[in-house]
């Protein structure tokens, strides 16, 4: 029984032989073999941030929603802490922790009674919500880490794909001239690798874009519960701590 080939061939009129992918990869010139090696990489670490980014954010969202339930549940801040502190990778945790931390400061230096001045409990506010504004912000700095990658590799990709692949087409004319004739056997070669670096270019991209849409909205959608959240958070104060 005849081996089955591992890699898929081209057959056609080349005097009986076939043109095997791999062999072609392998035989490419030398421009045509860099941008493969590029496009290589650029999808090897494509795949890993969106396997890291698909992990990271089912965490935070999941124990986002834990941290939620827990905070609406619990009638005392310094247990909700405590939930904060286990619950690392959410965000609106985080948050809350710089917020707690800020309102321990004002509650010990005296302020936010009721016998504060309206000016001095608008400064201690407007302190809590910097607090969670720039809480926000490096979490959300976070959450978007290595995703602009994979919006670059979606929109690189394919043009640097279809660089081998004029390299590839103008190699063939090249051989053409050379041999002096224009024979399918002449030109199949380099046209096959300049076709090969369009699709890895192709395989590179298609994921990659399809991963950054994806991230994006789970990220816009933990931020808009981060921002529910600061407003949530700053009526809650204004109500028991700043009377």
């Amino acid at each position: 029984m005849p081996h089955a080939a591992a890699w898929p061939v081209l057959v056609g009129p080349l005097g009986g032989q076939k043109l095997d992918i791999l062999q072609l990869v392998l035989n490419a010139s030398g421009v045509v073999m860099g941008v493969l090696v590029l496009l290589g990489l650029f999808s090897v670490v494509s795949w890993y941030i969106i396997a890291y980014k698909a992990f990271y954010l089912g965490r935070a969202q999941a124990e986002t929603v834990q941290f939620l339930e827990n905070f609406w549940r619990s009638k005392r801040l310094d247990a909700i802490y405590k939930t904060a502190e286990e619950k690392r990778r959410s965000p609106i945790s985080q948050m809350f922790k710089a917020a707690y931390i800020e309102l321990s400061k004002i509650k010990g230096e005296g302020g936010g009674g009721a016998e504060a001045q309206p000016d001095a409990l608008l400064g201690d506010l407007q302190s809590i919500e910097r607090s969670l504004e720039r809480a926000r912000t490096n979490e959300l700095t976070h959450l978007e880490s290595m995703v602009p990658f994979l919006a670059t590799t979606g929109s690189a990709a394919p043009f640097v794909g279809l660089f081998g692949t004029v390299w590839g087409i103008m190699n063939s004319f090249v051989n053409i001239g050379a041999q002096g004739s224009a024979n399918l056997a002449t030109v199949a070669p380099g046209i096959a690798e300049a076709l090969i670096a369009t699709a890895i270019g192709l395989v590179a991209a298609i994921p990659a874009v399809v991963g950054y849409n994806y991230f994006v909205r789970r990220i816009k959608v933990l931020s808009s519960e981060m921002d529910a959240f600061t407003n949530d958070f700053l009526n809650i104060i204004k109500r028991h701590f700043f009377k």
